[in-house]
């Protein structure tokens, strides 16, 4: 479409809305923790700074969305409804491995079309907890703990030096707030508050820190 001679199409474009993001999950003995920061930007403007990239699948699936806001909030609506659909039909709640799976599919199938990073994470009773990585290209990887968006380029390092088999749920949540204050010193796009979901078999449970409560870790990291 054009405007006086400009391609406002292209123009437009380069002022989506984007999650530009630092998010992360990790399994522990009991469950899962997903955590990310709160801020979304539209280029270089700040559109809003307390968003909520931590988003509800299923009664004990969430999963964290960076790239696009528009792409990733209607991927995870399309993989809500076919959860839903699935505990209907089967009359038992879905496993984490079948949400993942679901968003690796939509993402694959529409690769050149997509910005779209998922971390899905979630507890069954098969498995317990579970982290599932789906990065952009719709390739679909289990691992202990995954780190993604803008944000991660700064913290594996960190990560694989710190993260060790066996933490329980406070030692756990203090690396993924750790891991997240880190990301956001450093990435322009990532920022705000830190919001975090600890799911078990008991439920799911929220954290929030605020932006002026965030770890402090400069004089502790050589």
């Amino acid at each position: 479409m054009a405007v006086n001679g400009m391609d406002i199409t292209t123009h437009l474009k380069k002022g989506e809305v984007n999650l530009g993001t630092s998010i992360m999950a990790v399994a522990y003995d009991k469950g899962v923790i997903l955590g990310a920061d709160s801020r979304t930007t539209m280029g270089s403007y700040i559109a809003n700074r307390v968003t909520d990239k931590l988003t509800h699948l299923s009664d004990r699936i969430y999963c964290c969305r960076s790239g696009s806001a528009a792409d990733t909030q209607a991927i995870a609506d399309i993989v809500t409804y076919y959860l839903d659909m699935y505990a209907v039909e089967s009359g038992a709640p879905p496993q984490t491995k079948v949400a993942a799976n679901l968003f690796q599919e939509i993402v694959y199938q529409n690769k050149d079309r997509l910005s779209a990073g998922i971390i899905v994470a979630g507890w069954d009773k098969k498995d317990g907890g579970r982290v599932f990585n789906v990065p952009l290209g719709g390739g679909v990887f289990e691992q202990p703990w995954a780190i993604g968006g803008s944000g991660s380029t700064y913290i594996y390092g960190y990560c694989d030096a710190t993260w060790k088999a066996g933490w329980g749920k406070e030692k756990t949540i203090e690396f993924v707030k750790n891991a997240l204050a880190l990301a956001m010193r450093r990435d322009g796009s990532s920022g705000g508050t830190i919001r975090l979901v600890d799911i078990t078999e008991d439920g799911v449970e929220r954290h929030f820190v605020p932006g002026d409560q965030l770890p402090e870790l400069a004089d502790k990291i050589v």
